[in-house]
């Protein structure tokens, strides 16, 4: 199908984070947009707000009529829908052209200059920090994020002008072998989504022939010490960054009373005085990343800080809610484990002599059965850690795989307990927290507004 020909597009699996980003880029173009997702959200909520029609029951005849005609409506689906889902089923009975998300996002990347995030934590982050500084620059960028930027209210930034689109790589299911980026960064390559690869050697691999795809000219922005081994075309170029060694890399680094500040050493231009907008320790790794990203394709050092000093983060990524003296609440999607660690990590930097509570709802039974221990090790940097059930998301029940593979496992001299998601209102209610966290990928999240109000009503009594 040509682009001229498109009149409608229509998304199975409309309400996820990637997929709603480019129902906007569509929106945006005029085009009807319509769709199916299993449950409403804030999300899909928006998307009915900005002109998307929507539905929540699986069922053929729910499909708007103008979304029927297979030579002008383009079908988009997300890995996670089952191949027997009807409406699925209905339209590849019907001739129609159904892309994944991700050959969307790799057509876009032929037609622009794709500036990709991939890795399997820090992409979120980085590659919105990256969107940020491109899109106040006189550079400018487009831009298909993986997470609700604070700074913009949305996943997805438009320009009528710039060649330049930031995409977030994902490597689940393979999707980021769709695309053919100009220049790359990678955060790292922790084994993740073992149920999909099946080894620590073909996930490795996977984000080797990722390498390969970057066109001649361009670039890999990699970061220091990952195992995986790059292999680009004649002509792209290699930089190594990291928080105190590569090519890229912060030195001078500040933080004192919840600011932080450092310089960014580069081999183009060094740049003094970064102030951090988002003052989170891993955000200075991130931050190097984004600024090597942007600085490569023509961004000013005056750019740069500002960039760094205005961004605001990501919903859901280091998201606090209540920062104060006496209270302090955030919600972190971290869901591997060593984005546990690292999240963990930076709690105890900004809090040192504070006690620090985690919620965590896992987020897969094959990601818990593969990595209990791991997860145990990172949370138990923390003070006390409260585990919910497990979020199954695409999967059904493995036997024996439960939170407290995790529980059993915790160090000595943490404070546990386990939980039920729902009974977790009451519990902020009966207690009291200095520092509380929630952690993962679930839908335990969707209690952040709810225990923010608590909290705050007892702040006042």
């Amino acid at each position: 199908m040509k682009p001229k020909d498109i009149k409608a597009v229509y998304f199975i699996g409309a309400g996820g984070i990637g997929m709603s980003a480019i129902a906007r880029y569509f929106i945006k173009k005029g085009l009807v947009v319509a769709g199916y997702d299993k449950t409403p959200s804030e999300l899909t909520q928006q998307l009915e707000k900005e002109g998307m029609l929507l539905h929540y029951e699986e069922s053929v005849t729910e499909i708007p009529y103008v979304c029927k005609d297979p030579r002008s409506c383009l079908v988009i689906y997300t890995p996670a829908i089952p191949e027997s889902h009807q409406e699925l089923a209905f339209f590849r009975a019907n001739g129609f052209e159904i892309e994944k998300r991700a050959q969307v996002l790799g057509t876009l990347t032929c037609t622009h200059k794709g500036l990709c995030f991939a890795g399997t934590h820090g992409k979120t982050t980085t590659s919105a920090m990256c969107a940020h500084i491109m899109h106040q620059s006189h550079l400018d960028c487009n831009a298909f994020l993986g997470g609700i930027s604070k700074n913009y209210g949305t996943n997805y930034i438009l320009s009528d002008h710039s060649d330049y689109v930031v995409i977030e790589a994902d490597e689940f299911d393979r999707s980021f072998h769709w695309l053919r980026p100009w220049m790359s960064v990678i955060t790292s390559t922790d084994p993740d989504h073992l149920d999909i690869y099946g080894t620590e050697e073909a996930y490795l691999d996977s984000f080797r022939h990722y390498t390969t795809l970057i066109q001649e000219g361009g670039a890999l922005i990699i970061h220091h010490g990952l195992q995986m081994k790059p292999e680009v075309k004649p002509g792209v170029r290699i930089y190594q960054y990291g928080l105190n060694k590569g090519d890229f890399h912060a030195t001078n680094i500040q933080i004192d009373n919840g600011e932080i500040t450092f310089d960014f050493i580069s081999p183009i231009e060094d740049v003094k005085g970064i102030h951090l907008g988002q003052p989170v320790p891993i955000n200075i790794e991130n931050g190097v990343a984004a600024m090597a990203m942007a600085q490569l394709n023509g961004c000013t050092a005056a750019e740069l800080k500002y960039g760094m000093k205005t961004y605001q983060g990501v919903n859901r990524r280091f998201d606090f809610k209540i920062k104060n003296n006496k209270q302090v609440f955030l919600s972190d999607y971290a869901h591997h484990p060593q984005e546990i660690y690292q999240s963990a990590k930076s709690i105890r930097e900004l809090y040192k002599h504070r006690k620090i509570t985690a919620v965590f709802q896992p987020h897969l039974y094959t990601r818990t059965r593969d990595f209990y221990k791991e997860f145990a090790d990172a949370l138990s940097q923390l003070d006390e850690v409260i585990l919910c059930d497990i979020y199954p998301a695409r999967e059904l029940p493995i036997e024996g795989v439960t939170s407290k593979l995790i529980y059993d496992q915790l160090k000595d001299g943490v404070e546990k307990s386990m939980i039920h998601k729902e009974d977790v209102l009451e519990l902020v209610k009966k207690r009291d927290f200095d520092v509380l966290v929630f952690l993962g990928a679930g839908d335990l999240d969707n209690y952040v507004p709810q225990v923010t109000q608590i909290l705050k009503n007892k702040n006042k009594q």
